[in-house]
């Protein structure tokens, strides 16, 4: 089986433009590929994860990596799948997210010569002349064709901005920089950008193209998005973004983030963003329906063993084990230090200090919890939103309990 058939067993082929030849040059390790990283935080996320999987398997098939981290595209902000317009990066952020985002990525793909390479877009979109871009790229594109672009129907009703319009011509200016001056033959990207690729594959065809040859092939092909069973994005919880980075997002959060996913997708999970073996996965989905946390185990451990290594992956594993045992050794359990100057004499009212440890997305959604006696401190369910947490109790450390599944301490510091 080639790479081309794993991935189409897998579920993460969604479109191609080329379905022959890429199957040919992909099982022949002979793509020269990009995928771009806009910077638009610090770190990379699980809507990140399925990319960077992906290029994993790439270059393990032998094909080669072009990283692009979007230094340039990050000044103008991706509309696709907003309904409203992304806010406006200072030149410093950009930079420094685009310096967190290369480390993070080096724990997936291999960089050196004959390797993977990671290049910023900064380094020709800044310098670019208004009207010799105008001249070089404007006649290539139609208007009335990019407004019946997908990554722009969300955003017309509610208006779309004059700068995310360029977005579109940013990244296919991308593929024909990196085309020209890497040799890159193929772009993948989320499902969501098959708009703007298709774009990027006709600007090379039409800008290298004579009166003596047609102009050069180049193939785009997108991955399916991470979708749960309600067709909703993967990868957010009460308190946001599943971060890659451990400080935003610690490995037994993660490792739970998985561990809790609905019945419905863990196999799709499995299959999709692990690196077991095709003939073992299909094993496992002939297990009887009693094996589902079993399944969940492995899943939760695979991929933490994959974001934050083996040892991380273990601690998580151990901790869970512990503390959905009774046992309760919290070592490696997520914590919040509260600042002694933050607490008042008497202690914190329940409701400020679940919002604070994050699990809630708001204090009202805090006070709903607590009414519906979904949360106990210490194993207790508190008497109602005044419940105000002793300082004393604060100081030994308090566990925090949302639901059956997600434990959190507090402590101060």
């Amino acid at each position: 089986m080639g790479i081309y058939e794993e991935l189409e067993a897998r579920g993460l082929i969604a479109q191609v433009t080329d379905e022959k030849e890429i199957r040919e040059l992909i099982n022949n390790g002979g793509a020269r590929f990009y995928i771009g990283f806009d910077p638009t935080a610090d770190s990379l996320h699980v809507g990140h994860f399925m990319a960077l999987c992906l290029m994993k398997r790439l270059q393990m098939a032998g094909n080669r990596p072009v990283v692009l981290l979007g230094g340039g595209t990050g000044y103008i902000g991706d509309p696709s799948g907003r309904t409203d317009m992304r806010s406006m990066l200072t030149p410093e952020t950009i930079q420094h997210n685009c310096e967190c985002f290369k480390k993070q990525i080096e724990r997936f793909i291999e960089f050196g010569e004959d390797k993977a390479i990671a290049v910023n877009n900064a380094d020709w979109l800044l310098s670019l002349r208004w009207i010799d871009m105008l001249r070089e790229v404007g006649p290539h594109f139609s208007v009335n064709n990019m407004l019946r672009a997908e990554c722009y129907k969300q955003r017309m009703e509610r208006g779309l901005s004059f700068l995310e319009f360029n977005y579109m011509i940013m990244q296919s200016y991308d593929f024909l920089y990196l085309h020209q001056h890497y040799g890159c033959n193929m772009q993948f990207g989320g499902d969501d950008q098959w708009s703007n690729m298709l774009a990027g594959t006709e600007l090379i065809r039409k800008c290298t193209q004579t009166a003596d040859k047609p102009g050069d092939d180049a193939y785009a092909m997108t991955i399916t998005l991470l979708l749960n069973s309600e067709g909703k994005k993967m990868g957010k919880t009460a308190k946001g973004a599943v971060w890659l980075d451990p400080n935003k997002t610690s490995p037994f959060d993660f490792y739970q983030y998985w561990r809790n996913v609905d019945d419905a997708d863990v196999m799709k999970c499995i299959r999709m963003l692990t690196f077991i073996p095709l003939d073992e996965i299909e094993a496992m989905e002939r297990w009887d329906d009693s094996r589902i946390n079993e399944k969940k185990k492995i899943l939760a451990y695979a991929l933490t063993a994959l974001v934050h290594g083996e040892e991380e992956a273990k601690k998580a594993e151990e901790t869970a084990s512990s503390l959905f045992s009774g046992k309760g050794d919290d070592a490696n359990m997520p914590k919040t230090v509260i600042p002694a100057a933050d607490v008042p004499e008497a202690g914190m009212n329940v409701v400020d200090l679940i919002a604070l440890c994050g699990l809630a997305e708001s204090k009202s959604k805090a006070r709903k919890l607590v009414e519906q006696g979904g949360v106990t401190v210490d194993g207790e369910k508190p008497a109602g939103v005044d419940f105000v947490v002793s300082a004393d109790a604060l100081k030994a450390g308090v566990v925090l309990k949302r639901g059956k599944k997600v434990f959190h301490k507090a402590v101060i510091g």
